[in-house]
This record gives structure tokens, C-alpha cells and sequence, in this order.
């Protein structure tokens, strides 16, 4: 019962699979982040591209900025 609790406790504290799936939780989500940016700078038109002070050739850049800026 002891090596049990010990076990349990060193996962909650980053073990390595805890740093795995949190590692990868996060690229889920910012790869989620980006993908809508994506979208929905690109269901714009020109005008509104234009408007926004943007060109379409812009939009999967601004997108990865926006989404991996933090990591």
C-alpha cells in the first residue's frame, strides 16, 4: 500500500508521463489557436482584410504569432 502512495505522489508532482501529456495538451491547444485564427481571418473578405490594415498573404503568419507567442 505504501509503494502505491508513493507512486501516486511522484506522478502528481511531473512525473514524466504528467510532463508528457501536459506538453502535449498544450501544443493541442495552441495548434486549436491557430487553426482558428486561420479560419476566421480567412472567411473575410479583401474590403475587411483591407479595413483590418491586412493582406491575405498575411493571415497563416499573423495566425502562428498569435497562437505560439506565449510558448
Amino acid at each position: 500500500m505504501a509503494m502505491m502512495t508513493e507512486t501516486r505522489a511522484h506522478v502528481a508532482h511531473g512525473g514524466f508521463f504528467t510532463r508528457i501529456v501536459t506538453g502535449l495538451s498544450e501544443r493541442y491547444a495552441q495548434n486549436k489557436a491557430y487553426r482558428k485564427v486561420v479560419a476566421e481571418l480567412s472567411a473575410l473578405n479583401d474590403r475587411e482584410l483591407r479595413d483590418l490594415g491586412l493582406h491575405r498573404s498575411m493571415i497563416r503568419s499573423l495566425a502562428y504569432e498569435e497562437a505560439y507567442r506565449n510558448a
